[in-house]
């Protein structure tokens, strides 16, 4: 017998002994104590770092120990339930605890919990990229080709250009978050964020061979946003999941007379009801410019002053949205957005969707924003990736 064989057997030995002199722990007996473990039931022990080293122990004493040679469970691991398995197809619409590797791709915390992350196991940390609005390529059409675009600020009214009705649009929209638990600090089930964002739209005249396929427009958003979560009951089930605010700029990155662009303040919010309907919102108001530089005095009268979002998950692969827009002003200017979204591949793990969005009012574009337009695009999307 080598001496590596002497000690594993004094090591067995001693562990009978530590089990015939164990005193009875006077408690109801665990399932996690007396069943035979894995080491997937050890990992999720990771708010108990002492039941995580006393699972992972007992785990090594089954794999080596005959069952009638296992010591009892330590005390710690006997006080320590069995996580409860989440079904991660059946998503609910709840503040949770567990957490796992996926976090803000975890379909067990709401939509909302995961796109702003509002708690610690939806949370995928800071510097870390993710979508923001939908990352997506289409061919659209209007019902006319965009006008000659104008403003009332002078020199700001362009020429006639032989546009098509029809083009190619791509939207990039990504993110970060800076900081998190600034307000909210240690709380597990609370944390608020600060993230920077970055939108940009172009419109592509690709079928326009007369005029060399130009870029007809694209639109820059950088924005900073802070979101603070709450979990407040409402009336019918709803429950308000997040409010907070925002700082926009907005402009087109173009010289004279198509120069457009502005800065806003906002205030936002957003509700749920039982993972199939959310409803999120924005009132804001523009940062005042100086006559000289304004380029765009009257946008918040045809664009509007605030926004309501309205969505529904008719089921795992489809969804369908609604965003308006007002000026809340009597006249009533603003937008409509209508949007259908369907799954492309697994309807649990795909961010690729079919995307189809019916679009009329004004601002379809910046350089465009007191132009009432209806246009149709199709084309594909990644979201919230």
């Amino acid at each position: 017998m080598d001496r590596r064989t002497l000690s594993m057997t004094a090591l067995l030995a001693g562990m009978g002994m530590a089990s015939a002199h164990a005193q009875p722990v006077d408690r109801p007996p665990s399932p996690m104590a007396d069943a035979q473990l894995t080491w997937q039931q050890c990992q999720r022990l990771s708010d108990n770092k002492e039941a995580r080293l006393a699972c992972f122990d007992r785990w090594a004493q089954q794999q080596t120990l005959p069952s009638t040679a296992v010591p009892p469970a330590p005390a710690v691991l006997a006080e320590t339930p069995t996580p409860t398995p989440v079904d991660a197809s059946v998503p609910a619409t709840r503040v949770v605890a567990v957490s796992t590797e996926e976090r803000c791709r975890d379909h067990q915390y709401s939509d909302l919990s995961r796109f702003w992350e509002l708690e610690e196991g939806s949370s995928c940390g800071n510097y870390v990229f993710r979508g923001y609005r939908p990352l997506n390529v289409s061919l659209s059409s209007g019902t006319d080709a965009p006008q000659t675009p104008t403003s009332p600020s002078a020199g700001h009214t362009g020429t006639d250009i032989a546009y098509q009705a029809s083009e190619m649009r791509i939207g990039l929209s990504v993110r970060t978050k800076l900081a998190q638990g600034m307000l909210t600090q240690d709380e597990p089930m609370k944390k608020d964020s600060l993230w920077f964002a970055y939108t940009q739209q172009s419109t592509w005249q690709v079928f326009n061979g007369a005029i060399s396929r130009p870029f007809r427009t694209t639109d820059h958003e950088p924005e900073l946003v802070y979101a603070y979560p709450t979990d407040a009951q409402l009336p019918g089930g709803w429950r308000l999941r997040y409010t907070g605010l925002g700082l926009v700029h907005q402009s087109n990155g173009q010289s004279l007379p198509y120069s457009r662009s502005w800065n806003r303040l906002y205030l936002m919010g957003g509700m749920e009801l039982d993972d199939r309907f959310n409803v999120t919102g924005r009132i804001w108001k523009r940062i005042p410019e100086s006559p000289e530089n304004d380029d765009n005095p009257d946008i918040s009268n045809y664009i509007g002053r605030a926004e309501l979002r309205g969505s529904w998950n008719l089921n795992r692969e489809n969804q369908l949205a609604v965003t308006l827009r007002n000026n809340l002003h009597s006249d009533g200017r603003g937008s409509i957005r209508l949007e259908w979204l369907k799954v492309i591949g697994d309807p649990v793990k795909s961010n690729l969707r079919f995307h189809t969005q019916l679009f009329h009012g004004y601002g379809d574009t910046l350089v465009d924003y007191n132009r009432k337009r209806t246009v149709l695009s199709i084309g594909v999307s990644l979201v919230d990736f």
